[in-house]
């Protein structure tokens, strides 16, 4: 545990403020009881850059609060930062919330292995609650997948199919990435061993034991995947359907308030909601 109290009121910075979800980050923020929008930020050179925030992004109030490309000063005096911009950019930032102590919530996707590496660095100073998803639901779900993945045996073939939006740019998404770890974990082996995806062509038998993944991109789907348990003579289908964003919104600024005093360290929604 760390010394800082948990404030009285959370004071959080948006970063990418403009994009879908940084509007709904910045939404979930004001509505919530107990925690006030104390900065946004946006990408340089973006025309909402110097607006007053509550105006910019459809609040039809001014806020007093400009938006600005510039997030050190506004991570110097708030609590926390809510992050679903891109990979680089949230490696960026977790670098500046590292120097300020602050709880950095990431729901950014698409990480490489030096990403993470340097987002396993700044965890040694600041707390980062990273998740592929944050809703409550996907992560009971990632729950019950590994119980049954220890359950039965590996004759029986995992395979993950994801749907998203079209505008997606990173496939498999976050979320089926982590189905797939607690699936691989109920199994005690590590994914990247049995992980297959992209099948295309002759691709000859499927392996014994793989874990594999199907993307599917389309229109303006919020959400859907479905880990199906295939064995001789029958299926088990487990699926969650997202239909609104704010779920990942309001789970994001749920994560913000469980860290308050939590001390440095990488965490997960399996541990904001006690299923880890």
């Amino acid at each position: 545990m760390t010394d800082r109290p948990a404030p009285t009121t959370l004071h959080v910075v948006v970063v990418g403020c403009s994009g879908r979800m940084g509007r709904m980050l910045c939404r979930a923020a004001v509505d919530a009881d107990g925690v006030l929008l104390a900065g946004a930020t946006d990408r340089p050179g973006s025309p909402l850059l110097g607006q007053d925030a509550g105006v910019a992004l459809g609040f039809g109030i001014d806020f007093g609060m400009p938006i600005t490309d510039d997030p050190l000063p506004l991570f110097a005096s708030a609590h926390a930062v809510l992050d679903f911009t891109t990979p680089a950019a949230s490696v960026a930032h977790a670098e500046l919330a590292a120097q300020a102590r602050i709880v950095h919530v990431i729901g950014t996707t698409g990480f490489d292995d030096a990403q993470r590496a340097r987002l396993a660095a700044c965890a040694r100073h600041a707390t980062i609650i990273e998740a592929g998803n944050m809703s409550l639901g996907v992560n009971l779900l990632a729950a019950v997948v590994r119980r049954v993945a220890a359950a039965l045996d590996a004759t029986w073939d995992v395979e993950i199919v994801e749907t998203h939006h079209r505008h997606k740019v990173d496939a498999p998404s976050g979320t089926a990435l982590m189905f797939g770890e607690a699936a691989a974990a109920g199994r005690g082996v590590a994914l990247r061993e049995v992980r297959q995806s992209g099948r295309d062509g002759n691709t000859g038998p499927r392996p014994p034991g793989a874990i594999g993944f199907s993307a599917i991109r389309g229109g303006d789907v919020v959400g859907e995947h479905d880990v199906i348990f295939a064995g001789e003579g029958e299926r088990v289908v487990l699926r969650h359907v997202a239909t609104d964003r704010m779920i990942f919104a309001r789970g994001a600024v749920k994560a913000a308030l469980w860290g308050q005093d939590k001390g440095p360290g990488l965490y997960g929604m399996a541990n904001v909601l006690g299923l880890a």
